[in-house]
């Protein structure tokens, strides 16, 4: 028998029209009406499924007709039905978590239960009730995303402030405006600790065999790592000082980020920049507030400082960045400053390496300005009312023409 392409529409559209057993016996039929070879024929032209054919050739020749059992196959996932709705999930539980603050696991812990999760996927994200998954399954996806429910001891914070809670939901707001305003750019920065250079032992595994000292004696020398996040980007910058992190340095690091991302981000009229309240990157430090005002007025970006509050600066994005670059290098020996360059090199955030740097520049302690000057300059500022210590916005001087 020969398939013309009239007999091909015919058999398919034929085939569309049936259900089930009768599907499949009427595809049978059609099998041995090609002969031999008609099932390789019938799985190239018409694209019948080879299986599918063995059952209804089974069926024709015995006559007894297969019930099929679909529920038995059980429900669908909720993303296939809602594609979206992991990616909606992590949004929310992102902005209220903490990496492990020990760094020895990426194990995120999320103030959030799987009930909060749920409405606030009905009042932000614009899900129905009846769409959405139970508590149940909310808390399942959490927990396969990664998120932990309940704080440990170690992850809870060892004070809280009376503004704490202000903080955190001016925080929140920030943030929904950069996820909505493609004109914001949000980073988030932050020092990790100093990284001894020597053969010391970092307590964890690995399966080269190697011999390390037990206790730090004096290191060849120390580095400090400086990073810079951008969350809705997943793009990590990080460099390395061997001197003081100091404001100058900090400063430096965002002027080269800046400097070196720009062309990619012209649209973007703003820098909602995210930091702990360290000693040197704090809205009263003068001098970082100085080199922070030079930044703003060079590049004609405004930049609004959203600072974290004591004690829960684990909340900062950028600190996930640490804890995985803890588990890259893991036991390994940190002997040399490649060795240590290499490492955060190839370690992956999000299926995508850092950009690493050595600054080689020397920085000194102890810069500051004056009372009077501060005082000219505080003038810039536009602090927010009642948490004026936290959340601080310059804009820059028009270039005159």
């Amino acid at each position: 028998m020969e398939l013309t392409d009239e007999l091909k529409t015919l058999f398919i559209e034929t085939a569309g029209t049936l259900k089930g057993s009768d599907r499949r016996v009427f595809m049978a039929h059609v099998v041995k009406l090609l002969g031999k070879g008609g099932q390789r024929c019938a799985e190239k032209e018409l694209g019948w499924n080879r299986r599918t054919i063995r059952k209804g050739m089974h069926e024709l020749e015995s006559g007894i007709r297969c019930v099929d059992y679909y529920a038995g196959r059980g429900r669908k996932r909720a993303e296939e039905h809602l594609p979206h709705l992991l990616d909606d999930m992590k949004a929310i539980l992102d902005e209220q978590s903490q990496t492990d603050p020990t760094f020895k696991t990426t194990r995120l812990f999320t103030r959030l239960s799987a009930a909060e999760v749920r409405r606030q996927l009905i009042a932000q994200k614009g899900y129905t009730d009846d769409e959405l998954p139970c508590e149940e399954t909310i808390r399942v996806k959490i927990n396969a995303l990664g998120y932990k429910l309940k704080s440990v001891q170690k992850s809870q914070p060892k004070k809280k402030i009376p503004e704490t809670d202000a903080i955190f939901e001016q925080l929140d707001k920030l943030h929904k405006e950069a996820e909505q305003d493609e004109t914001i750019l949000r980073v988030s920065m932050d020092t990790k600790a100093v990284v001894l250079i020597g053969p010391f032992s970092r307590k964890g595994k690995t399966r080269v065999i190697i011999r390390a000292a037990d206790h730090d004696f004096k290191p060849d020398a120390k580095l400090t790592p400086f990073g810079i996040l951008l969350p809705q980007y997943n793009e990590v910058y990080v460099y390395f000082t061997a001197s003081r992190v100091t404001s100058d340095f900090i400063v430096d690091c965002l002027w080269d980020f800046w400097m070196t991302v720009r062309t990619r981000f012209r649209h973007v009229r703003t820098l909602l920049i995210n930091q702990d309240n360290g000693p040197e990157n704090h809205s009263r430090r003068t001098q970082f507030m100085k080199r922070i005002t030079e930044f703003v007025d060079e590049f004609q970006v405004r930049i609004q400082l959203a600072h974290y509050p004591p004690y829960h600066s684990k909340y900062n994005p950028i600190e996930r960045v640490w804890g995985i670059l803890e588990q890259h290098w893991n036991g390994s020996l940190l002997d040399t400053e490649q060795t240590v360059l290499s490492f955060v090199e190839t370690m992956a955030w999000h299926g995508r390496h850092p950009i690493v740097q050595l600054v080689e520049r020397l920085y000194h302690t102890g810069v500051s300005l004056t009372q009077k000057a501060m005082a000219e300059l505080e003038k810039r500022f536009e602090r927010l009312p009642g948490l004026e210590k936290w959340f601080v916005r310059i804009s820059p001087f028009p270039v005159s023409q």
